[in-house]
């Protein structure tokens, strides 16, 4: 791991305007789909209140916020600095939104994987012993972070990945503490990849994506291998999908989390840009054996 250096070249975020629009377009109908509609009126107080609120307070998050929804809907902060973005992430609660003033979250149920439950399938060891594919840490953060909110095939093409969102987690990449992965094939073009925040010995994945059939699964091992390697105990994934209920993640409560963060969110955090190790295997990485010794 080498110190965190500030890249010559800060990379330029930036939406059309078209596709502003439909973003904007289709994040109101995300939020008013039954399962997410009742949040509403919630979310249209909170946004008025902030509109009027002081400078000083636009940016606060309670202290001891109260939960709404299952989502865990806990506030509006515009602060996406460094700062407040890694102390927010030691409490649990990150940044997710689509349109208008950034809402803040921490859902009651959390799908987090002990890394001690990585499974890594025999198709997948061996394709990472093939070394068909090269993988680094924190070579092109911004292009993953690009890649990752592309439109995917088959899926309506919105995301939470805005220019503001790229900005914020760029700070946060360059002060050390974003990291991402990156799978390169023989042309070294980006065909795969992942992103997160790494606070403590929680890392807290943020998206990843595939260009090419199992890539994703490439650096999703590779990572998990290296984290479990430093010392990690989990990542986090938010909420749950039936992709991570079938990649090994598991539900815990709010309040299981919570007990997680405060024993393992503020141990010495691991800053600054990240490398390989390359005399970890991870094609013959057992799992479970590594927790056990």
């Amino acid at each position: 791991m080498s110190p965190a250096k500030p890249a010559a070249n800060t990379p330029q975020f930036r939406e059309t305007v078209a596709a502003r629009l439909r973003r904007w377009v289709l994040g109101s109908a995300y939020a008013l789909q039954p399962k997410r509609i009742a949040l509403m009126p919630r979310l249209t107080l909170m946004t008025l209140a902030h509109a009027f609120s002081p400078a000083e307070a636009e940016s606060r998050i309670p202290e001891h916020p109260t939960y709404y929804g299952k989502y865990g809907l806990i506030g509006i902060s515009r602060d996406m600095g460094v700062d407040h973005l890694v102390a927010s992430y030691r409490r649990g609660f990150f940044p997710v939104c689509h349109i208008g003033p950034m809402k803040w979250w921490s859902p009651a149920e959390r799908a987090v994987l002990f890394l001690e439950n990585t499974h890594i399938e025999s198709n997948l060891r061996r394709l990472l012993r093939q070394r068909k594919y090269r993988v680094s840490f924190d070579q092109d953060f911004a292009g993953v972070m690009r890649a990752c909110a592309e439109p995917r095939p088959g899926k309506t093409p919105l995301t939470w990945i805005t220019p503001r969102v790229m900005r914020a987690f760029w700070a946060l990449h360059e002060a050390g503490y974003a990291h991402s992965v990156e799978v390169w094939d023989s042309e070294n073009r980006l065909v795969g990849g992942s992103y997160g925040v790494a606070v403590g010995e929680i890392f807290f994945g943020e998206s990843q994506f595939s260009h090419v059939r199992d890539t994703s699964k490439i650096a999703t091992a590779v990572l998990n291998c290296h984290l479990a390697h430093w010392g990690f105990v989990l990542r986090d994934a938010k909420w749950m999908t039936d992709y991570l209920a079938g990649s090994g993640h598991t539900l815990i409560s709010r309040a299981s989390f919570e007990d997680i963060l405060r024993r393992h969110a503020h141990q010495p955090d691991r800053v600054g840009r990240w490398e390989i190790d390359e005399t970890v295997d991870v094609a013959g990485w057992n799992p479970a054996r590594s927790k056990a010794s």
